[in-house]
């Protein structure tokens, strides 16, 4: 078990350190498209064993737990493995056409396998304190993914982004230190068995809120979110899209965990204020996109009003709102990171992203046109695409709950997210282009023609076979979140079968 959950973590930092080394040529791309194909079998190969087995976990130098390094992966940690390695993979190919060579020399995709490193680590720790390592590993990537060149808007935007993170950061510590002193452990099993120990539960409450606000910077909700808009549009198109596919998702899941394993002790106030911040990031987020005139702009408030609709299922934290959250990370990560990789193809051959520059998109270059639309309507929610089923559930499970007011906002921001996709295709697809040129597919050398479209026509085809048939992705989705509210399996698993009771209990019973 221990090489199964090592092994996605491994493999991309080798292939940093070798893409590195062979920066200055050919093979430098070469690396980062293997290693990160390998780390897709490695991901599929841990996924497996999931879900045959169960919970899996590893002590790392062979110390027991809780005292050790701790690997562990149920269902929700597999998913996002592997999602994370398909969104890599894509990214990879689709760079191989993107990057200048100026930006390969410089480091891209040593920092790109060192991202994809840190995401993946984020999501098979054990403990609070490698989550933390694993938070700062994707921060160092990511920045220097996000002021690779040096431009001043690449400066600006990762000067905002680096900022608000080391407050995130400092937040994230404080609260790791103070639940440290009241239990003395950070392996998240045992403190899912030591903090309802705790005799000053409403400090543990204090504690809950400190790592919402923390995780909640990390995810880009409501009212934390103004660093991101500031930042997604400013680097290289295969920066923003795996920026936009996964670096929020981390601190979405490290939300699920966190309320579903460890702070459940106050549902009804912590919560209650997700529930809130669900509605406002996604109100905020999609009046911010239909207000914006940039391609990447428009989409990069997207996120976060998405994100809005992951907190709402664990805002209403019952079997069937968990697992539309499940299910709308899985559906979101593709889409986001395909519309952005559309993005950066309308760039290279209308010449920009600000709509009112560009045009004639649709009747030059359909294949294109079709390719976005399939993630722009998935985005909105049409039928059959993975949006709908993902929207589709996240209302029925808040018209269950008796939220008929969230359920309601669910459906208006759907209705502008049509408005939003809808601005970008009248004005970048089917107006003509304003200069009277012909941006055209063919204009692209044929290498970058087929890196390019390549991994946008997969993950297209990924949502499409999600949407079409989303019966097995719900009942994955399902048993996932049965995990999360039912952690018994998990706790026993990474502590060793030891009792998932406080220990006064366990001692009493016969």
């Amino acid at each position: 078990m221990s090489w199964l959950l090592a092994a996605p973590l491994i493999i991309p930092f080798a292939a940093a350190v070798a893409a590195f080394l062979l920066r200055n040529g050919p093979w430098g791309r070469r690396v980062s498209v293997a290693g990160s194909a390998l780390a897709l079998a490695a991901s599929v190969a841990l996924m497996v064993t999931v879900l045959q087995e169960g919970v899996v976990a590893a002590q790392m130098g062979a110390w027991p737990a809780p005292f050790g390094i701790t690997l562990a992966a149920d269902l929700l940690s597999a998913v996002m493995v592997v999602i994370t390695a398909i969104t890599g993979l894509a990214v990879a190919v689709y760079a191989t056409g993107d990057i200048t060579e100026r930006q390969e020399r410089l480091g891209f995709h040593a920092l790109f396998q060192v991202l994809l490193a840190g995401v993946t680590g984020a999501f098979v720790t054990g403990d609070l304190f490698n989550l933390y390592v694993w938070f700062e590993v994707m921060l160092i990537a990511s920045f220097g993914l996000l002021v690779l060149g040096g431009s001043k808007e690449q400066i600006d935007g990762g000067v905002k982004y680096v900022l608000l993170n080391l407050v995130s950061t400092i937040l994230f510590l404080s609260g790791v230190g103070l639940l440290y002193g009241m239990t003395g452990t950070l392996n998240m099993a045992d403190l899912a068995v030591t903090v309802p120990e705790v005799e000053n539960q409403g400090l543990v409450t204090v504690v809950a809120m400190m790592f919402m606000v923390a995780f909640g910077v990390k995810a880009a909700v409501f009212p934390l979110f103004f660093w991101l808009p500031a930042s997604y549009h400013t680097p290289a198109f295969s920066v923003s899209a795996v920026f936009a596919g996964l670096l929020t998702k981390v601190g979405v899941y490290a939300l699920i965990r966190v309320f579903t394993l460890i702070f459940t002790g106050d549902t009804g106030y912590t919560h209650t204020v997700l529930l809130w911040v669900a509605g406002f990031t996604m109100a905020v987020g999609v009046l911010g996109a239909a207000a914006q005139t940039d391609f990447r702009k428009i989409l990069s408030f997207h996120i976060v009003s998405q994100i809005g609709y992951m907190i709402l299922g664990l805002a209403l934290y019952t079997p069937l709102a968990l697992a539309g959250a499940v299910f709308y990370l899985v559906h979101h990560i593709i889409v986001k990171a395909n519309l952005f990789l559309v993005s950066g193809v309308a760039h290279r051959i209308a010449g920009g992203t600000e709509l009112g520059r560009i045009g004639g998109l649709y009747k030059t270059a359909p294949l294109l046109a079709v390719l976005f639309l399939i993630p722009a309507f998935s985005l909105a929610g049409f039928p059959p695409l993975s949006g709908f089923w993902a929207k589709y559930v996240l209302v029925k499970a808040s018209l269950e709950a008796g939220n008929w007011v969230i359920a309601g906002v669910a459906l208006a921001v759907g209705l502008l997210t049509i408005f939003s996709m809808t601005k970008i295709w009248g004005e970048a697809f089917w107006k003509p282009h304003p200069e009277g040129t012909d941006p055209r597919l063919s204009s692209l050398p044929a290498a970058d023609r087929r890196a390019l479209i390549v991994p946008i026509a997969a993950l297209a085809a990924l949502t499409c076979v999600i949407g079409l048939f989303p019966e097995p992705f719900v009942a994955f989705a399902e048993r996932a979140a049965g995990q999360l509210l039912d952690p018994e399996d998990y706790i026993l698993t990474v502590l060793g079968g030891r009792p998932a009771v406080p220990v006064q209990v366990a001692e009493a019973l016969p």
